[in-house]
């Protein structure tokens, strides 16, 4: 089991309640461990155009997780 801190941004944080929570996960990458956390955490949906990053470097999806990892989720960004 790795030992993640997952952060939260915008949308996501007021679906989930809180802008960061330390969890355990065998997830092996990013996809695995937001299907993980979907199941945990009513109203965290799939978007269109999510970003990611682990340890304040946008990744790609299938990146693989470590044991102490910072992951962090960013839904799509609206503006005008």
């Amino acid at each position: 089991m790795k030992q993640l801190k997952i952060e939260y941004f915008a949308l996501f944080r007021e679906r989930v309640g809180t802008a960061a929570e330390q969890i355990s996960s065998d997830a092996a990458n990013p996809q695995e461990l937001f299907t993980e956390l979907q199941a945990r955490h009513t109203g965290l949906e799939s978007l269109n155009n999510m970003k990611v990053a682990i340890n304040d470097e946008l990744v790609d999806w299938t990146a693989a997780l470590a044991d102490g990892d910072r992951v962090l989720f960013f839904p799509p960004v609206a503006g005008g």
